[in-house]
């Protein structure tokens, strides 16, 4: 056992801290895998290079994070890419399912892209705090004073109401 790993039970972290990250991960994203891939990254860097606080919890969120974001980033340039070349485009649908099924499913779709209408900061507050996190903890995060969190929350959840918000055409 390393010194890190004495100073640090991974196997510990890892237990209290992975679901409650894959699921914030899940709901910044949208896409499973690719927070499993985040979440599993994020133990990765901890055992390589530990941070020295004790908001270890904070830490895991905020690397994960910027990971996801890494890989927007990449998934963008190779969106670019594929534009220019439609033909190595991938090809295929998810099959249908029962109509709970699309219902459900169209639902989560309306969230996700309100969602993704959010700046990277106000997504990822609201999902933290969805998360559990103290104020203190998000502003660590986020790069933020625990003094704006609050207005931060307050204001990026206003802005996600309105996306939601039904439109005139939504009701006919």
């Amino acid at each position: 056992m390393t010194q890190s790993e004495e100073r640090l039970n991974v196997t510990q972290l890892f237990l209290q801290h992975y679901d409650g990250l894959y699921r914030y991960l899940v709901r910044l994203t949208g896409d499973a895998d690719l927070a499993a891939d985040a979440a599993q990254e994020a133990f990765v860097r901890l055992v390589e290079r530990p941070p020295q606080d004790r908001h270890v919890r904070a830490w895991l969120f905020a690397v994960a994070t910027n990971v996801v974001r890494d890989t927007a980033r990449a998934r963008a340039r190779w969106m670019t890419l594929l534009m220019g070349s439609p033909d190595r485009a991938p090809m295929g649908d998810a099959g249908q399912g029962p109509d709970d099924a699309a219902e459900s499913a169209e639902r989560r779709k309306v969230v996700r892209a309100a969602l993704d209408r959010l700046s990277w900061k106000e997504r990822t507050v609201l999902l933290m705090r969805e998360e559990g996190f103290a104020h203190h903890e998000i502003a660590d995060a986020v790069g933020t004073t625990t003094g704006s969190v609050g207005t931060m929350i307050a204001r990026a959840l206003n802005k996600l109401a309105g996306e939601l918000a039904p439109t005139s055409e939504s009701l006919r």
